[in-house]
């Protein structure tokens, strides 16, 4: 759920996603070759659903091809308040900041790979990565402010 969410704004579309997913997930195990983690056989199935469903949404060029995932160690509680904090960042930028912001920071996609998925420049990919940069740093400066 925290893959869909960082994607997709809207809990219920994350939900729906996940559903979806998971139902493709079960239905090509035996797709699943062996070969890397079924871990991040399965993240790479639930990032492309997130980006189809952002590309029906928003008309993005969007599909990822690269199994570079690796299974997330056990995660502390200071972990899941950043990523919560994250989350709540992400939800309030637009699809495309958000979208360059997860394949880049957090997926570790290069800006060219990025623009190839996206159907876009790699200078867009930077710009948008920037521009999305910028906007959480006013997030997180307000919050502060609210929060003091």
């Amino acid at each position: 759920m925290s893959i869909c969410l960082r994607y997709l704004k809207s809990r219920e579309d994350a939900e729906d996603v996940l559903v979806h997913s998971f139902y493709k997930i079960l239905s090509n195990l035996q797709k699943y070759s062996g070969k890397g983690s079924f871990e991040g056989w399965m993240k790479k199935l639930l990032v492309n659903e997130c980006l189809m469903f952002l590309r029906k949404r928003h008309n993005f060029n969007l599909s990822i091809d690269s199994a570079h995932y690796i299974a997330a160690d056990e995660v502390t509680v200071e972990d899941k308040l950043q990523y919560e904090d994250l989350i709540l960042c992400l939800d309030l930028l637009p699809p495309g900041y958000r979208t360059v912001f997860n394949l880049y920071v957090i997926e570790g996609f290069k800006h060219r790979e990025i623009a190839e998925q996206l159907g876009i420049s790699i200078n867009t990919s930077k710009s948008q990565l920037i521009l999305a940069k910028k906007r959480m740093k006013s997030i997180v400066k307000k919050k502060q402010r609210f929060s003091a």
